[in-house]
């Protein structure tokens, strides 16, 4: 068997370093990676604007452009949410928590490498772990059903104490704020127009890009404005541009707990990258023997999220090329894509197209190598963006925020939801309301709500199937020990304030 996955692996190889797949590997990448540093666009959607690109195409030609251009959003979707503290994606907020505190603190270039190294790793682990776990791991996957989905979701939410400061309750409120956000818009099963006040745009719901931008761009702006009218605005210095060894051994077991994690986080349905980035997060945050250091400018805060959000890209891709379904709004236009170049992505693919599902695994591979050539020697150029005077930067920060919210649905609306938001989130910073735990509810709540809808459905109004499967109540009880956890490990006299 062994010898039989190295041989395909061999041939995969073959296929993604010919010439012309090659090129189509490097442009995708490069495109990717300019999708991710822009915000907005994020990788369905640049991977959707470009599927015209595929017309004509050698089947694998076609797949392998389309996916240089996912895990190269992946990759560069870190960029603007450690400089300028504004995330692209969902995935990418995370990565705000610690990077941007990084590079406020002249530490721009050892986040921004290990960010860059820390996707390689993950990236080329994740598909070694496609090849060799890929067709089990789709048949566990099948055992999760709406009820497991739904305590999967409960499961995220319970994150919030690792996002919440010293104030649980302040973070319990910032996540309901996120629920409620995941409200608004029209209910699926009924069609029912739920709290849009008269608005259309709202039927659509809240575009986490928009919200995202809002509360953490926006406001920071405003903060910084702030700061500079009392003249207490400080510049970010400009420290050392590279990492160092003890950096990179310090993230080293961060990246390998990410990688893992998000990989097996990735197969699940659902909103994966986002599950994956948060919950790696918390896990370094309880492993820690410093979990103040956590939002504080950690390096491993940067690593580990964004070790899983890469390997989760992997582990994403099982459903599609094992099992033919399509799990994520991603590996939806990949599907879509194989179906227009005559490839019917089914548990069969690779008998029927070998050439696509291992060319696809090959050309990740050498992509994961285009990419760290194409990330690291970046890192001194990006640095000095920092060098720009506030007067200059924070305008110019602002104008790429709302192109970005723009971007996402071609909305006016979306500019004015994008200011009220920033608005709010300005305030929620001057009382110390965390802002992540709001993305966290706004992206699980719809999911949550889904699933419970369609457990109810399916089971004539009865709860009982959610304490009738063994991975649901393993995941419930999961969900209860880390809102728990708190009180037992934090140390040193760091204590999560419940009443405060």
């Amino acid at each position: 068997m062994e010898g039989d996955t190295l041989g395909h692996l061999l041939y995969g190889l073959q296929i993604a370093l010919s010439p012309v797949n090659l090129f189509y590997a490097f442009l995708g990448c490069l495109v990717g990676t300019l999708i991710g540093v822009l915000p907005g666009i994020g990788p369905a959607g640049g991977m959707a604007l470009l599927i015209p690109l595929t017309y004509g195409k050698e089947p694998a030609s076609a797949i392998i452009l389309l996916a240089g251009i996912y895990y190269g959003a992946m990759y560069g979707g870190s960029t603007t949410s450690i400089l300028l503290n504004v995330p692209g994606e969902a995935a990418s907020v995370v990565t705000t928590l610690d990077g941007y505190q990084m590079a406020r603190k002249g530490l721009a270039g050892p986040a921004l490498s290990i960010a860059a190294i820390g996707s390689f790793i993950a990236g080329t682990i994740g598909v070694l772990l496609l090849m060799l776990l890929g067709p089990p791991l789709a048949r566990a996957a099948l055992k999760f059903g709406p009820a497991e989905t739904f305590a999967l979701m409960v499961f995220g939410l319970s994150m919030v104490t690792s996002l919440a400061g010293k104030s649980l309750r302040r973070g319990l409120v910032s996540t309901l704020l996120g629920l409620m956000m995941a409200t608004v818009g029209t209910d699926l099963p009924t069609g029912i127009i739920r709290f849009t006040f008269g608005i259309p745009k709202l039927m659509e719901g809240f575009d986490v890009v928009v919200v995202a931008i809002g509360l953490f761009a926006v406001s920071e702006i405003l903060s910084c404005a702030e700061e500079m009218g009392k003249e207490g605005f400080k510049a970010a210095p400009l420290g050392r541009i590279w990492l160092s060894t003890r950096d990179f051994i310090q993230s080293l077991g961060a990246i390998m707990r990410g990688t893992v994690l998000g990989f097996f986080i990735g197969v699940l349905p659902g909103a994966a990258h986002v599950t994956a980035s948060f919950l790696s997060y918390t896990v370094e945050k309880r492993l820690s023997r410093n979990p103040e250091r956590f939002g504080k400018g950690e390096i491993r805060g940067v690593a580990a999220p964004e070790s899983a959000n890469n390997s989760a890209a992997c582990g994403a891709l099982i459903p599609l090329l094992t099992l033919g379904l399509p799990a994520s709004a991603v590996t939806a236009v990949l599907y879509g894509a194989l179906l227009m170049v005559g490839v019917r992505p089914s548990p069969f693919l690779f008998q029927k197209h070998p050439d696509v599902a291992w060319g696809l695994i090959g050309s990740m591979y050498v992509g994961n190598i285009m990419l760290l050539i194409l990330n690291l020697p970046l890192v001194g150029l990006w640095v000095k963006i920092l060098r720009t005077p506030a007067r200059w930067l924070f305008p110019m920060v602002l104008a790429v925020s709302f192109v970005g919210v723009y971007s996402v649905n071609n909305a006016p609306l979306d500019l004015l939801l994008a200011t009220i938001l920033g608005v709010l989130g300005y305030f929620m910073r001057k009382l110390d309301y965390p802002l992540a735990p709001v993305i966290l509810g706004l992206v699980l709540g719809d999911l949550l709500e889904q699933a419970l809808r369609q457990t109810l459905m399916i089971s004539g109004g009865s709860l009982l199937p959610l304490v009738k499967s063994p991975i649901c109540l393993v995941l419930f009880a999961l969900a209860g020990l880390v809102m728990v956890a708190p009180r037992f490990i934090y140390k040193k006299g760091v204590k999560l304030e419940i009443e405060s």
